[in-house]
């Protein structure tokens, strides 16, 4: 494996070890700086904040990365990854720790940046290698990060943000010594028009087809939301977990979840239909947070994993259908608009599901996963009303309705 490629595929492990390693330590960071009992609208906002720094920025980082270069963007991300965990190390009050998360959705191109820079170096035929890679290297930093910031935020609560801005600090320096360019400057100016987030947006009323499946996605994005939002609130409510014990639970469901997504959605697919595919993936996922809501034991939690595990096939399946409800000239276009309607609902799930568990947490805090199960059911409709069939290209396209 070439140095390049070493060097994008640890930034990726190291970008979602410090996605899961803050998810277990934030609500007692949060009590310790705002001496707040009830921090769930701190971390509603927190993780909205950098949603909504990302939707806004991303489209610019990604057009400077086509012009100026991939590896002078990419060092940005890096740089700021670092400052955002130093920031969370050594924040004395709320607006630091707003600040930190302020400059990591703002510099967040790193997984974007790493695609289009694999895309540049790699020929067609180790493209589809070379990304399944990425996608299990993500995964790996996914299942570790929560048991590490667990782990490490029992010995102190500010070491694993220390150890994760020195992690990045030195893939920086890495990047910045061995990542040669990929892909030449262009001089081109930049479209300031092309820039606005809410741009692909206006294609989904010219496209009306589309619109129930980007709903779809919204939904399914809103419930995933839910988990970096209340899982740690409601593991040490619920059951009294310490960081460990919530890192270890979290690197489960990830380890679930990673599993079922390499090995399930082909052969479900394949023995039921993509329809019958999501939802037997939406009623997996619902019947897993029933019985969370009525847990009262935390081996009952390791224990429905599993089941849990079978909502990883749901969004596979329905990719593929995705990809059947626009001609092949309309794909990319229409990549573009999922992406932002996932950024909306990373901006306002958070909210919506930090405010449910504030008002529920006093009486029944395992309630909050069925506002979840209450979203995911409003998804239903929506997925038997799909169409299956492919659209001719052309102006037919945009007259289907």
């Amino acid at each position: 494996m070439s140095k390049p490629l070493i060097v994008i595929f640890i930034a990726i492990v190291l970008d979602a070890v410090g996605i899961g390693l803050i998810f277990p330590i934030l609500p007692s960071l949060l009590k310790e700086v705002t001496h707040a009992e009830n921090v769930a609208p701190f971390i509603g906002i927190m993780t909205a904040l950098y949603a909504v720094m990302q939707f806004v920025f991303a489209p610019v980082l990604g057009s400077l990365s086509d012009r100026l270069g991939r590896r002078p963007v990419f060092l940005i991300s890096l740089a700021g990854a670092a400052v955002n965990y130093l920031f969370l190390a050594f924040a004395s009050n709320l607006w630091m720790l707003l600040a930190g998360r302020a400059i990591a959705g703002l510099t967040s191109a790193n997984i974007a940046v790493a695609t289009a820079y694999i895309t540049d170096i790699s020929p067609q035929d180790k493209r589809a290698r070379r990304f399944g890679l990425f996608n299990a290297m993500f995964g790996i930093g996914f299942i570790v990060g929560p048991v590490l910031g667990g782990l490490l935020g029992d010995y102190g609560l500010r070491l694993p943000f220390i150890a994760a801005a020195v992690l990045n600090g030195g893939n920086l320096l890495l990047a910045l010594f061995i990542l040669p360019e990929s892909r030449q400057s262009t001089g081109e100016k930049v479209d300031l028009a092309s820039l606005n987030p809410l741009r692909p947006l206006r294609w989904v009323f010219t496209v009306k087809r589309v619109l129930p499946v980007i709903l779809i996605f919204f939904l399914f994005s809103a419930t995933g939301e839910a988990y970096g939002t209340c899982w740690a609130l409601w593991g040490g409510d619920a059951f009294h977990w310490n960081g460990l014990w919530i890192g270890l639970s979290l690197g489960a469901f990830g380890i679930c979840q990673t599993l079922a997504q390499a090995f399930l959605p082909g052969p479900a697919v394949k023995l039921l239909g993509e329809r019958a595919a999501i939802l037997t993936g939406i009623a997996g996922a619902c019947t897993a947070l029933t019985v969370m809501a009525f847990a009262d034991r935390s081996w009952m939690i390791f224990a429905i994993m599993p089941v849990f595990a079978l909502g990883g096939i749901g969004v596979p399946a329905l990719q593929s259908l995705a990809t059947r409800q626009v001609d092949e000239s309309s794909q990319g276009q229409f990549q573009g608009v999922l992406a932002s309607a996932l950024s909306l609902a990373s901006i306002v799930s958070p909210l919506f599901f930090s405010s449910v568990y504030l008002l529920i947490r006093e009486e029944w805090p395992g309630a909050v996963w069925l506002s979840v199960v209450a979203v995911y059911a409003l998804s239903i409709p929506l997925v038997l009303g799909l169409r299956f069939t492919t659209p001719a290209a052309g102006p037919a396209t945009e007259n289907a309705g």
